[in-house]
């Protein structure tokens, strides 16, 4: 199978006010090689500039502001149209900032501090929701099972074993449902640029976890092929292999 076009970074609006904070921030997010920051803005003013000049993937907002709230602003992109996914990393942890940015549209809320594991599911997740859009067909109509991905609904691993990174997870879940018969490792490997033993370790998670499904290929010399497809079970639902 030859290698598909490795995915476009994820592009990221920064929206905080603190420099220091800002450069954490960015530091955090580029620890991932698919995330680019491609901007950041320090007052509402500056976010809704670059928002619109820059069209990122993903915007980061802060609450407070100097020049107002980033609620806000999220109220009035969405009032404009704007439906990219904007998540809010604030120390703002009063209830009513919560609900007012889930009513606003809100794809996620950090409190700060936060972990890097937490930001890392953020990113995952974002992307779960950008694969099933880009997976839309039917002039713009949606199956089950993309809409529940597009909800952040898919098959997730609340707690995930040593040495699985949630984001290289969800690329190779999602190799795995794109492929149209079964795959193997060194397969899935060529398409996410990862050695054929990181791709199996991962496969092998999703077996576990009931979001893949393993096949033996027979009738050949030595031991039997493993190919692996998407599970026809319902997500988070485990196999029974051990």
């Amino acid at each position: 199978m030859n290698p598909a076009a490795a995915p476009a970074p994820t592009r990221v609006l920064l929206v905080e006010d603190d420099l220091r904070v800002a450069r954490v921030n960015r530091d955090l997010l580029e620890r991932d090689p698919d995330v680019h920051v491609v901007g950041s803005a320090a007052t509402c003013a500056q976010a809704d500039a670059l928002a619109r000049a820059l069209t990122p993937d993903l915007i980061l907002l802060d609450v407070h502001l100097p020049d107002g709230s980033g609620l806000g602003l999220l109220r009035h992109w969405r009032a404009q149209g704007l439906t990219t996914d904007v998540a809010l990393i604030t120390a703002a942890d009063d209830e009513a900032s919560v609900r007012l940015a889930l009513a606003h549209g809100a794809f996620d809320y950090l409190i700060k501090p936060f972990t890097g594991a937490r930001l890392n599911d953020l990113l995952a997740r974002h992307r779960a929701r950008h694969h099933a859009e880009a997976g839309r067909v039917d002039q713009g109509r949606l199956d089950q099972g993309r809409l529940d991905r597009l909800l952040g609904l898919g098959p997730t691993l609340p707690s995930l074993p040593r040495g699985i990174d949630p984001n290289t997870l969800e690329r190779v879940a999602q190799a795995l449902r794109d492929a149209p018969h079964p795959v193997s490792a060194e397969d899935i490997g060529e398409q996410v640029s990862l050695s054929r033993v990181t791709a199996w370790r991962y496969l092998e998670h999703l077996v576990r976890s009931g979001a893949a499904q393993l096949d033996h290929q027979y009738g050949q010399a030595g031991r039997p092929a493993k190919l692996y497809r998407r599970s026809d079970r319902p997500a988070g639902q485990p196999t029974d292999q051990p």
